[in-house]
């Protein structure tokens, strides 16, 4: 993702949020300063086993569980937060897991101890949780991503929640096509901010699947174009 290209949508979710830009910048740049401004994860290596292949991005909503059997049964598995830990409670090899650290940093430690990378995300109100666990992390298996201008080696591959990141990560390593599981736009258990999450990650994959020419099933009933 070209950030001239990213820019303006984020400028849309910072306003529709009220997030601020220079918390989302500070937070990029104590990230870069937790892996010491130096080069972590070899992204080419997983570009050459995600190119052509189908990913499945697992979201975390509550169907998860009963919907496991597709994502057991595409090339490669692209895990959004604990529904890395889903996957591997159902003996599901994740290929990637995404996340900001709000929920499971244990698990994305211990994936980076076993080899399995982890796109750790700095946003501006999550940089407690960066210092507690980005040390913890095998750097040697750690992408540090950002939503704001990225500064190598922190990366902006595009997306908002740990879920859309993941499609558009996927979409940047070559991936052929992308099933979505585990996702549900309208899970009625969220609280209106994620509600509202929900509904920006709807608009960015009808942006992603446009720019794909890809039609994603899980948008049917849900598209909202930017």
């Amino acid at each position: 993702m070209n950030f001239d290209e990213w820019e303006p949508v984020y400028e849309r979710i910072l306003a529709s949020f009220g997030f601020d830009r220079a918390a989302d910048e500070r937070a990029r740049d104590r990230l870069r300063s937790l892996v010491d401004g130096r080069a972590c994860y070899d992204t080419g290596v997983l570009a050459r086993r995600v190119d052509g292949e189908t990913v499945a991005v697992v979201g975390a909503a509550p169907c998860l569980s009963n919907e496991i059997d597709r994502a057991a049964a595409v090339d490669r598995v692209f895990a959004a937060s604990t529904a890395a830990d889903v996957c591997r409670d159902h003996g599901v090899s994740v290929d990637l897991m995404v996340t900001d650290l709000d929920k499971n940093p244990e698990t994305a430690v211990e994936f980076t101890h076993e080899g399995t990378p982890v796109a750790a995300h700095a946003h501006g109100d999550n940089v407690p949780a960066l210092d507690e666990w980005l040390p913890r992390f095998d750097r040697d298996y750690t992408i540090p991503t950002t939503q704001a201008e990225p500064v190598s080696p922190v990366r902006n591959f595009g997306g908002f929640t740990d879920g859309d990141r993941a499609a558009f990560l996927a979409d940047h390593l070559g991936a052929d096509s992308l099933v979505f599981v585990g996702w549900a736009f309208d899970d009625p258990t969220v609280d209106a901010v994620k509600r509202e999450k929900l509904r920006w990650a709807a608009r960015l994959l009808t942006w992603l699947e446009s720019r794909r020419g890809e039609r994603f099933d899980v948008l049917d009933g849900h598209r909202e174009p930017i």
